[in-house]
């Protein structure tokens, strides 16, 4: 028998790579950094929502948190309004 919380902290790292390896430097540290801060806070429907969020383009996500196109209704979430509040301080600090 599986042990949820081996299963969580396994998707946790996996998505923390994913994060990490976009392929392009600049989202690889959005992204990676992102997923530093928040992925170990978040429960299973969030790391659902967000691992939804990363098979998306890295042009798509960035044209998403800089507000260059609108955000799809199916990849609206509270996990992309986190990424974009993330982003913004971020680029303040």
């Amino acid at each position: 028998m599986t042990n949820p919380d081996n299963d969580m902290d396994r998707r946790r790292r996996q998505l923390r790579f994913r994060s990490w390896h976009r392929g392009t430097r600049e989202m690889d540290l959005l992204m990676g950094r992102f997923a530093d801060a928040h992925l170990d806070g978040f429960g299973r429907e969030q790391l659902d929502l967000f691992a939804r969020l990363l098979e998306n383009s890295d042009p798509e996500i960035y044209d998403w948190i800089i507000g260059k196109t609108p955000v799809p209704a199916d990849s609206d979430s509270e996990v992309l309004t986190l990424l974009r509040n993330f982003s913004l301080n971020h680029a303040r600090s």
